[in-house]
């Protein structure tokens, strides 16, 4: 770790070599096949208590539903991405082959050898099948060219339940059984396999990834099931970070910085995920830093637009203001005022095509505005008057929610532009909420409902589900960014609060303070650039600050201090 001095910023290099949880399987199993990449991964095929027919497509935080295999089978093999794919082989020693185009499976050339147990290599169009069992271990090996199969050459050690990467030409091939575990290592030119560094734990029914100089070789069987992990350079294993979950039987797909573990089978089948992280990243903290200062200080103020292209207005100074300021990454200007004076309403939208709704004039109003970078123009009326609410979208697909009419409500509204529709209530009413995303894909996070609230719930275009909670439950604070990469900042707790939080989907992780705790304020921009402004610590503020979110830059040599 250093510090730049020409930066002003403190800097680390890092080695990341570990497991993580990832999204569950739909449907547990085992002696399934896998292809793609650790944000676009394919599981295919498997047993649960009979064979599986189950596709799921995985987006690097959660399955979904895949078209299903024509032929329902166990202890198959898989290649190429997750919207060309091939799966090969499987149980009863089947030839089938079926080609995936990322949303149906059909049929491709048959496998000159049926067989179970093997293990795949390469692409749709360039794929290699490895090894397996017939009434014995083999050693064939079959090359396809998006249409047939023809012979290979043969391994030098025939085995069953081995593993396989890389690609037709430069294929690798590691572990597995013959009439016991082997530790054999070969690697394929196209033509022919030669041997290459053993693998440190001789396993069955492991899983592969990566490619013939950078493989990774996880999971698997011994005496007992494994969670070991290995790298291969090339020439040489060697142990790396272990899986949180030994299995064997499982899938695995993706690369030796990024691979994917799946399913499996412990002393039960397995759901399963986890996601591998091999890197050397230079690391530059998440930091806020000051910005130019609002010309009119205030409170319960609302925001739209980007850390460069900022847009505040309205809100209270110690009476109902309706002043418009425009941003442009370091100082605010005038823009056209609103037509309605009001506090404590929801913004959205861009610079140039801003919207704001909702709020307290002398009772709550269903008044809505829209912004065209100049001047504001009347729109169609919420459906509920209310202020404290949430707000996020866009000028002509906007969404409000929560919020006080003269109880707390649930309510949420929809904006085509020109009119509100009801849409799906949210779960827990609250005022004095924070939202950030889209109409499709919202995030609602904090409040107020019988106390400080820590609730996050997310909407999906009609019904809102339940999200991870805050770290600092807290209520009038600040958010940014989109529903898979929220910032939450600022807001009460029982006193201003500084507290910055950021989501990736699934779980909020605390990052850095804001340099000036307050409550009622405004926000702007995404969970790497966001912009907080105006609110209240004792008294109104002017305050502005920029958010830079953590920068991870990956690099493959030792850096110099500087």
């Amino acid at each position: 770790m250093w510090y730049n001095s020409t930066s002003g910023q403190l800097k680390s290099l890092v080695q990341i070599k570990s497991w993580a949880a990832g999204g569950s399987l739909s449907t547990a199993r085992r002696a399934l096949a896998g292809a793609g990449t650790q944000t676009l991964g394919l599981a295919f095929g498997g047993f649960t208590t009979t064979n599986s027919n189950a596709t799921e497509e995985y987006n690097g935080s959660s399955w979904s539903a895949g078209g299903n295999l024509g032929t329902a089978r166990r202890q198959l093999a898989g290649c190429g991405t997750q919207t060309l794919a091939l799966g090969f082989g499987g149980d009863s020693n089947v030839t089938n082959t079926e080609e995936y185009d990322g949303s149906a499976w059909t049929a491709g050339g048959n496998l000159g050898t049926g067989r179970t147990t093997l293990a795949g290599a390469g692409l749709q169009t360039a794929g290699l099948a490895i090894g397996g069992f017939t009434t014995a271990a083999t050693n064939a090996t079959e090359e396809y060219d998006g249409s047939a199969w023809t012979a290979g050459g043969n391994l030098a050690t025939a085995r069953y339940a081995l593993a396989g990467a890389g690609t037709q030409t430069a294929g690798l091939a590691f572990s597995g059984f013959t009439t016991a575990n082997t530790n054999a290592t070969e690697e394929y030119d196209g033509s022919a396999w030669t041997g290459g560094g053993n693998i440190g734990t001789a396993r069955y029914g492991l899983a592969g990834a990566g490619t013939q100089t950078a493989g990774l070789a996880f999971g698997g069987g011994t005496t007992v099931v494994s969670s070991a992990t290995e790298q291969y350079d090339g020439s040489a294993w060697s142990n790396t970070s272990s899986m949180a979950t030994a299995r064997k039987y499982l899938g695995g797909c993706g690369t030796i910085q990024a691979g994917l573990a799946f399913g499996g089978l412990t002393t039960v089948v397995q759901s399963a995920t986890e996601e591998f992280t091999s890197s050397i990243n230079v690391t530059t903290a998440a930091a806020w830093a000051s910005g130019g200062n609002l010309a009119t200080a205030r409170r319960g103020l609302a925001g739209a637009g980007t850390q460069t292209v900022g847009l505040a207005f309205a809100g209270l100074t110690t009476v109902n203001t309706n002043v418009t300021e425009e941003y442009n990454g370091s100082a605010w200007t005038s823009g056209g005022n609103m037509g309605t004076a009001r506090f404590n309403l929801a913004g959205c939208g861009t610079q140039t095509a801003g919207l704001g709704f909702g709020g307290y004039t002398t009772a709550n109003t269903t008044a809505t505005e829209e912004y065209d970078g100049t001047s504001w123009a009347g729109g169609g009326n919420m459906g509920t008057a209310r202020r404290e609410l949430g707000g996020i979208g866009t000028q002509t697909a906007g969404l409000a929610f929560g919020g006080f009419t003269t109880v707390n409500t649930a309510a949420t509204e929809e904006y085509d532009g020109s009119a509100w529709t009801a849409g799906g209530s949210l779960s827990t009413a609250r005022t004095a909420l924070a939202g950030c995303g889209t109409q499709t894909a919202g995030l609602a996070m904090g409040g107020e409902a019988s106390g400080n609230s820590n609730a996050t719930e997310e909407y999906d275009g009609s019904t809102w589900t339940a999200g991870g909670s805050l770290n600092t439950a807290r209520y009038t604070l600040a958010g940014a960014g989109i529903q898979t990469l929220g910032l939450a900042f600022g807001g009460f707790t029982g006193t201003s609060s500084s507290a910055t939080e950021e989501y990736d989907g699934s779980a909020w992780a605390v990052s850095s303070n804001m340099g000036t705790a307050r409550y009622y304020l405004g926000g702007a921009g995404t969970q790497t650039a966001g912009l907080a402004f105006g609110g209240r610590t004792t008294a109104v503020t002017a305050v502005t600050e920029e958010y830079t979110g953590a920068i991870v830059t990956p690099t493959a040599s030792i850096l110099t201090t500087s």
